[in-house]
This record gives C-alpha cells, sequence and structure tokens, in this order.
C-alpha cells in the first residue's frame, strides 16, 4: 500500500493520479529519469559498480538496484536473478525492477517493467505481462515502461494500465532521423514539409534541417518529437477525464498493426477491463469499429440482460428494431410502434434489436449504454454484427419462453431474426413488408397484437414499476427490484419516475444514465441485502468516505455504483467513486461519495 499516489479519474485500466513527492505530479507522467530534478531516480545496475549519492531520506522514488535481463530469458533465470537480488532497505519509497515474464512481485511503490523497448512490436507479450502483473499488485502501485513510448502508441499503453514512461525513445529517434507524430514516424529525407506547428517546425524545413550538422539536427529532431509526446499525454488526459479513451485508442492503434493487435487481445481479458470500467460514463459512447463490439460496456450490458433481468409474465414479444434517436421510445419511429399497439400493448413485450448492444428489454432502455451509443448507420450489417446479435436474441429467447414472438423487422434485422428462428424452431410472425414505418405494416402490427390478447397483461402503472424494477435487478442483482418494489407505486412522468411508498419517497429514476438514486428509506429496504455493500470502520461519515476507512466492500462494486454503506451504528446510501477492491486496497482516494446517512 503506498501513500504517496491517489487515483482521481478512472477510464478502465486508464487512470489520471496525483503522485506526491517532492513535488505533485500528474500522472500518467512522462519522466526524464537521468535528470536531476526526476522525481523518480535509479539507483543503479548490479552487473556493474554504479556510484549512487542520493540521500536515503529523499522525497523520490528509488528504483532499487537490479539486474536487467533481456527479454527472452528461461524462466529458472529469471527466478534465480529475482532471488538473488535483495530489497534494501532505508528508503522511504521504492521501485522495483521486474521481468516481463516474472511471476512474483515484491510490494513496491513502483514496478519497472524490465525489457520494456523490447516488448514494441509484440502485443500478446505486452499486454500479458501488464495484466499479470497489474492483478499481482496493489492497485494504487505505479507502473513504470521505460524506453518504449512514442506519441503513436503511447494511448495504447496508458490504456492497458502504464503511469509512467519516459522520452528515451524519442530522443533515440531523433539521433536516427525519425520524426514522430501521434500518427506514426517518417525519416527525415522522406518529408516535403512538417505537418507540426512547434517551434521546430515552424522556424525550419525538411530539407533545411538536413542540411544542419548531425549532432544540431538530432537536437532539434529530439526536442520536436519530445514535444510530441507531451502533446499526446495531454490529449490523452483529457480523454480520461471526458471517458472517451477508448474512441481515442481505436482510432490510434490504426498507425500499427501490432497496436490493433494488442486492442483486440486486451479485448479478450474481459474480467481485467471490466473491474476497473464504470458503470456508466459521463459522454456518448461511439461504436465506430469493428472492435467496438467488444467494449466491456456492450458486453456487460447484454451479459446484465441474460443473467439479471427478469421478464414480465406475458404471452406474447414484440422485436422492434432500434432509432436513432434515444432513448428509443422518445424516436418518431417508436411513437409510430407505440401508437400502433394502442389498448394492445398490455398483452405485450416489447424488446429492441440493436448493433452493438444486442438485445434491450423495453424496460432498459434509459440504462447506459443502450440511451448513451451512437454508431454509423448504412444499412449493411458485417458478419460479426450479425453473429454477436443473432447470438444476444437466441440467449434471449431460450432464457424467456413466450407463446408468441412478432418480429416488426425489415432488411439485416429480419434476416437475424429468421436465422435463429430456424436454429430454436420458433414460429415468429413478421408484420413489415414495406419499411417498418409505412401505413401497411402498421396496420400488420396492429392486427397480429390484437389476434394474441390473452390473459396475461399488465397496466400503465405496472409497467412503471417493471421499469424501476428491472433498473434496480439490473444495478443490485436478480431479486433486488422486487424487495424496492414491493407496495409500491411510480409517480412522475417518464423518464424521471419517482417510487412512493405510502408517503415515503424509496428512488428516483436519474434519465441521465437511467440508474436509480436510493433514499435513504429506500436503502433501508436493501439492508439485508447482500450485495453493493461497503462495511466501514465504527466512525460516522459526513459527505464522502475515504478508501482507508473502508473495512471490506463488494468485489462487484464498480466505479459509479450506487452502494449501501454500513459500519457501527451508520448507515447511509451513495455512489461509489471507485470499484469494490480497490476501496480495501488504496491508501487514498474517495471511496464512496455519501448521497444520505444517519445512525440508526
Amino acid at each position: 500500500m503506498t501513500k504517496i499516489f491517489e487515483i482521481t479519474h478512472r477510464d478502465g485500466a486508464a487512470r489520471i493520479g496525483k503522485l506526491v513527492l517532492d513535488r505533485e505530479i500528474s500522472t500518467p507522467a512522462i519522466i526524464q529519469i537521468h535528470k536531476k530534478d526526476s522525481p523518480i531516480i535509479d539507483s543503479g545496475s548490479l552487473w556493474r559498480k554504479t556510484e549512487f549519492n542520493e540521500p536515503a531520506e529523499s522525497k523520490k522514488i528509488a528504483i532499487l538496484p537490479h539486474k536487467s535481463l533481456p527479454l527472452n530469458t528461461r524462466e529458472e533465470i529469471i527466478k534465480e536473478i529475482h532471488e538473488e537480488v535483495q530489497p534494501v532497505s532505508g528508503w522511504a519509497h521504492t521501485g522495483k525492477v521486474v521481468h516481463p515474464f516474472a511471476h512474483e512481485y515484491p510490494a513496491s511503490d513502483l514496478y519497472v517493467l524490465g525489457a520494456a523497448k523490447q516488448l514494441e512490436n509484440r502485443a500478446r507479450e505486452l499486454v500479458d505481462s501488464i495484466i499479470r502483473l497489474k492483478e499481482n499488485t496493489r492497485a494504487d502501485s505505479l507502473l513504470y515502461a521505460p524506453a518504449l513510448a512514442t506519441p503513436e502508441n503511447l494511448s495504447m499503453l496508458v490504456y492497458l494500465g502504464v503511469d509512467i514512461v519516459d522520452e528515451t525513445l524519442p530522443i533515440i529517434k531523433g539521433y536516427q532521423d525519425i520524426y514522430l507524430t501521434n500518427s506514426g514516424e517518417n525519416h527525415l529525407d522522406r518529408l516535403h514539409e512538417f505537418p507540426c506547428s512547434c517551434d521546430v517546425c515552424l522556424t525550419n524545413t525538411p530539407e533545411g534541417l538536413i542540411k544542419l550538422t548531425r549532432k544540431e539536427r538530432a537536437e532539434m529532431l529530439s526536442h520536436h518529437n519530445s514535444l510530441k509526446l507531451t502533446e499526446e499525454l495531454r490529449t490523452i488526459r483529457e480523454h480520461i477525464r471526458s471517458g472517451h479513451l477508448r474512441e481515442y485508442v481505436e482510432r490510434q492503434c490504426r498507425a500499427r498493426p501490432w497496436l490493433t493487435a494488442a486492442l483486440r487481445l486486451i479485448d479478450t481479458e474481459y474480467r481485467f477491463i471490466e473491474k476497473r470500467t464504470p458503470l456508466f460514463r459521463p459522454s456518448t459512447l461511439y461504436a465506430n469499429t469493428s472492435e467496438s463490439l467488444n467494449r466491456v460496456e456492450i458486453k456487460r450490458f447484454e451479459q446484465r440482460v441474460m443473467e439479471r433481468y427478469t421478464a414480465p409474465d406475458l404471452d406474447t414479444l414484440v422485436l422492434l428494431p432500434c432509432s436513432a434517436k434515444k432513448p428509443y421510445s422518445t424516436s418518431l419511429s417508436h411513437q409510430k410502434f407505440i401508437n400502433a399497439l394502442g389498448k394492445y400493448r398490455k398483452y405485450v413485450h416489447e424488446v429492441i434489436i440493436s448493433s452493438p448492444l444486442g438485445v434491450i428489454p423495453r424496460e432498459l432502455e434509459l440504462m447506459y449504454p443502450a440511451a448513451h451509443y451512437d454508431t454509423p448507420v448504412t444499412g449493411h450489417w458485417d458478419l460479426e454484427e450479425r453473429a454477436w446479435v443473432g447470438g444476444c436474441l437466441r440467449s434471449y429467447l431460450l432464457k424467456n419462453r413466450y407463446k408468441n414472438v412478432i418480429a416488426h423487422v425489415h432488411g439485416a434485422y429480419r434476416e437475424i431474426c429468421e436465422s435463429v428462428e430456424r436454429e430454436l424452431g420458433l414460429d415468429f410472425v413478421y408484420t413489415a413488408e414495406e419499411g417498418v414505418t409505412s401505413s401497411a405494416s402498421l396496420k400488420r402490427l396492429e392486427s397480429a397484437v390484437s389476434g394474441a390478447q390473452s390473459d396475461r397483461k399488465r397496466g400503465s402503472e405496472e409497467m412503471k414499476l417493471d421499469h424501476i424494477r428491472a433498473t434496480v435487478d439490473y444495478q443490485f442483482g436478480s431479486g433486488a427490484g422486487e424487495l424496492v418494489t414491493s407496495g409500491a407505486a411510480v409517480k412522475a412522468p417518464f423518464p424521471k419516475f419517482q417510487l412512493f411508498k405510502e408517503k415515503q419517497q424509496l428512488a428516483t429514476l436519474i434519465p441521465q444514465y437511467g440508474t436509480v438514486a436510493l433514499t435513504m428509506e429506500g436503502a433501508l429496504m436493501l439492508k439485508d441485502y447482500p450485495f453493493y455493500k461497503v462495511k466501514i470502520a465504527d466512525f460516522t461519515p459526513h459527505s464522502t468516505i475515504l478508501a482507508p476507512g473502508v473495512l471490506d466492500a463488494d468485489p462487484q462494486i464498480r466505479p459509479n455504483d450506487e452502494v449501501i454503506v454500513a459500519g457501527g451504528k451508520f448507515f447511509g446510501v451513495g455512489r461509489a467513486q471507485m470499484s469494490g477492491w480497490e476501496m480495501k486496497e488504496c491508501s487514498k482516494g474517495i471511496a464512496v461519495e455519501l448521497r444520505h446517512g444517519r445512525e440508526i
């Protein structure tokens, strides 16, 4: 547990933090480790005698004496060297060099990824080594990848979880007559003009630099390359703050095949990224690439629909296409669908089919990211989209059985439905012939639902309760919604539902994210519910709970989750600012922002 680093913003494995040493440093950070004012100093290699004069009481991180090894070193040698290098006492804050293939990680404030430069162009080894290190070290320890960062790969390194880089590679590239940008590198003699507006590029031309002495040219190119790295770092930090780092990485990874491979590989590590990803973000999710289908937010949404959502007890399912406007029910097309259903709407359950989200029950249309995504619409669905959406629909229909399935879809939507229909041996009724909003199609939809009446139905008030119940289940787990909504009624119009029991308000639906915010009385309904709880020490918090005050926390908790707080005589409810596992490991930072709390 380090007391010098506080994480302030999280976006998957990427984070912004405050590193407090002899001065405060914002991470991700670029250091110049060989300069005297560097916050991190290297004690030197044990392969040779090194002069090291920094006093032990210095407010810096000291990388302990180490024996660096090449990447392709046998595992037994890595272990032997690891055992040979003994920790040095006396330093308050230490860094430890670890080989990418190491499996043991002694406690440290900072971990230095050894042989990092050799991981360039080796996506699998890079991803595996970072995941292994991160999963076996504390949440508030830092990761430094030396001699690896360039403007084009920095966003990927930060996305994977690297906190600190250096200028080594940009400087080396400068001495090799290589000009760096965030979209790649160019040899100086192949450039006709500079695309950059830094002080080097504004006052020079490629031809002019070539005429300089080698030393002068190298210094100028190195300066430019370092400036571009710093510029890229600032851009990345802004994307973390806005919640758009993933979209930026999807663009940046196109610069090199190995970066695209790294993104695809990290996407297969669902658990690693999911446990670090907030329940919702303050920004639109842009699903612009094929890799977007593998985003944690998309997979988690569909997983929770399958595992936590309980469909209403109705005989008839109506499948509808998605719309550009969100939430779907406010769009012109869905207003037409709802009008066509008319008085028969109480007999049917509406589910929307969408790429990239799969299937979205009407009750969850407000939930992030169902009402918060945008994607290119061309009318063409590729094989990956068809397979994903078809798989989601298949899984949904295997879990939720209906006597009748009415599919008001056309084009690729219909082709997907027909494929699932054949696979499951079902009989769908298709009602759209000339587009889903044509008068003829809407009349066919009305006719189909009118013929599907049954004894199973629900009124408008029950539909509202189902919305709240489904949302609470989505947030807390199956069964929680029934605990909160039992005997309650919904007031206020959609999408600002408020849940009341008698005269006490239990919850409010937050339309910006589709989540439910509990009142104190609503939280008490979940007092004995086992999940999404934070246990604190015997004290009375006020507006926030800091991580050191947390004794235990549900590992399911993610940033922005609604959580129940209890400890001693205190009981409250608030929003998590970090994951549950981080609350137990971090020595700094806000764990929960309290909304309500009191002694009971």
